[in-house]
């Protein structure tokens, strides 16, 4: 893949999930832990923010970010138009990290272990990885929602 197709498809799924948190009728409902769900929209939004700014912007685009994984899941760190913003801001971030880099850098290792396995793990390999993981809590963001209504 090019650096424009990643970037498509992480513009993409960026703008589902803030199109997800503007469909909540109102703050609260963002923060609400429903049923069997362990996370709410909220925290789902702010821990998306701190997966993509730390592996792409920062690894990736050697954008500056001090991540605290912890507060992502613990703590309202923003209220809905911060993360709307902040949302977007990573989506602009992802867009420099990836602005001119080449197969020859997606084939490239990554310089630490995030997934179980041990070995082939590229910038490329870990592009896919992180989409599908923006997908994976897309997902559970949207059936969030759904079960609210």
């Amino acid at each position: 893949m090019t650096a424009e197709q990643y970037t498509w498809l992480f513009r993409q799924g960026i703008d589902k999930v803030k199109a997800e948190l503007t469909a909540y009728p109102d703050e609260e409902s963002l923060w609400i832990k429903a049923k069997a769900i362990n996370n709410s929209t909220g925290h789902l939004a702010q821990h998306l923010v701190g997966n993509l700014r730390l592996f792409v912007g920062k690894t990736m685009g050697e954008v500056p970010y001090v991540r605290e994984r912890d507060r992502e899941f613990n703590e309202r760190q923003f209220d809905r138009d911060q993360l709307l913003h902040m949302l977007e801001e990573t989506a602009t971030i992802i867009v420099h990290a990836l602005q001119g880099k080449d197969e020859a850098f997606f084939a490239q290792a990554f310089p630490e272990t995030v997934v179980t396995i041990k070995e082939g793990q590229t910038f490329g390999f870990m592009l896919h990885y992180l989409y599908a993981h923006l997908n994976y809590h897309l997902g559970q963001i949207n059936y969030h929602r759904r079960l609210l209504s």
